[in-house]
C-alpha cells in the first residue's frame, strides 16, 4: 500500500467549486489533491514541491482560459512535462480539436462519470511515472547513480538562463579525484569503481540543498553547480565537500598528496551577462582546478585567487 507522500499528486483547477467538490469526492481515496480557481491562482500554486503528477484543467474560466493556462505551462521547462487533460461541457470536435493543439493528453467531458475520470486518470499517471522513471534513468550514471553529463549540461544551461533573467549569481566547483590512475594501476580497476561510487556518494551528500544538483562530468572528474551562491558561498561547500571525502579515509599508498584518496576542487562563482556563455564558466572553474593541481593537490582554489579556499598547505 502506497504511504501518502507515493501517493500520485492531482492539481484540479476550475473556478467552479461544486465540480472541484465531484472529482475530490471519487479521486481523494487514491491520490493527493490540490486545486485553484483560477489560472492565474493555479499559475502561483503550480511551483509547490513536489509538482503534479497530473492536471485537470477547465477550460471556460473568467480571467483566463484553460487554453492559455495550458500554453503557460507547456512553455515553462518546469512544467511543459505533466500531463493535462482538459473537462469541459464543451464537446465540439474544434474545442477537442484546440485542447490536443495546446499541448493536452486527453479530453473529460461533463457531466462525470466516475468510472471513466478514474480510468482516464489512472491511465495517464502511469504513463507518467513509467516516463519520469525512464527520464531518470537516462540522466544518471550507471556506475555511480548519481546525474551523469547529459543531466549536468541540462541543468547548467537552464540555471544560466534563469541567472541571466533574474541577475543571480551561480557556482560551479570542478573536482578531480588525485592520482586516481595510480590507484587503478596498483589497486585494481574493481577497487577504482568502488571509489569512484563512494567519492559520488559523499560529494551528492554534502550538497544538503535541493537546488544544487552534483553529477559525474567524466572519469574520476564530478561538478557540482550551485544555484544563486557567490563565491563565499562556493567555498564553503567545497571545503564541505574535501573535509567529507577525507573522512572517508580509503587508503591510497600510491599518492603524492596524501595516504588517503583526496580530491583537487576548482571554483568559479558569477553573475552571467549575454556577452558570456556557459562554456566561460566552465573554463574558469577548470584554470581553478588547474591551479589547485600545481598546488600539490588535496584542496580547492577559487578562480582568479592563487591561495587555497581552506588556507591549507600540501
Amino acid at each position: 500500500m502506497e504511504s501518502k507522500e507515493e501517493r500520485a499528486k492531482i492539481f484540479i483547477i476550475d473556478d467552479e467549486m461544486i465540480n472541484i467538490n465531484i472529482l475530490v469526492s471519487f479521486l481523494r481515496p487514491n491520490y493527493r489533491i490540490v486545486s485553484a480557481k483560477s489560472g492565474l491562482q493555479a499559475l502561483q500554486r503550480i511551483q509547490s514541491h513536489p509538482l503534479p503528477d497530473l492536471i485537470l484543467l477547465d477550460i471556460n474560466m473568467p480571467d483566463m482560459s484553460g487554453y492559455e493556462v495550458c500554453e503557460k505551462l507547456k512553455g515553462d521547462i518546469r512544467t511543459r512535462d505533466i500531463p493535462i487533460i482538459f473537462v469541459t461541457s464543451n464537446s465540439s470536435e474544434e474545442s477537442e480539436t484546440r485542447g490536443f493543439e495546446v499541448g493536452a493528453v486527453d479530453y473529460i467531458v461533463k457531466p462525470y462519470h466516475p468510472s471513466i475520470v478514474m480510468a482516464r486518470v489512472k491511465t495517464h499517471i502511469e504513463l507518467k511515472r513509467r516516463g519520469d522513471m525512464l527520464e531518470r534513468m537516462a540522466v544518471l550514471d550507471g556506475l555511480t547513480a548519481i546525474p551523469n553529463r547529459r543531466r549536468f549540461d541540462q541543468f547548467l544551461d537552464y540555471e544560466w538562463v534563469r541567472s541571466l533573467r533574474y541577475g543571480h549569481s551561480f557556482a560551479l566547483l570542478l573536482m578531480d579525484i588525485d592520482y586516481f590512475k595510480l590507484f587503478n594501476d596498483n589497486y585494481g580497476h574493481s577497487e577504482g569503481d568502488d571509489v569512484l561510487r563512494q567519492v559520488a556518494g559523499c560529494i551528492a551528500s554534502s550538497m544538503p540543498r535541493t537546488a544544487d544538483l552534483a553529477a559525474r562530468y567524466g572519469g574520476e572528474e564530478f561538478a557540482c553547480i550551485l544555484p544563486e551562491t557567490n563565491k563565499a558561498g562556493a567555498r564553503i561547500a567545497a571545503e564541505r565537500v574535501l573535509q567529507a571525502i577525507r573522512a572517508l579515509e580509503i587508503p591510497h599508498a600510491f599518492s603524492k598528496s596524501a595516504g588517503h584518496v583526496t580530491l583537487s576542487i576548482g571554483i568559479a562563482s558569477i553573475i552571467p551577462t549575454v556577452k558570456q556563455r556557459t562554456l566561460d564558466l566552465i573554463t574558469m572553474a577548470d584554470q581553478a582546478l588547474y591551479q589547485a593541481k600545481q598546488n600539490g593537490r588535496n584542496q580547492a582554489v577559487c578562480f582568479e585567487e592563487p591561495s587555497t579556499c581552506e588556507g591549507e598547505t600540501p
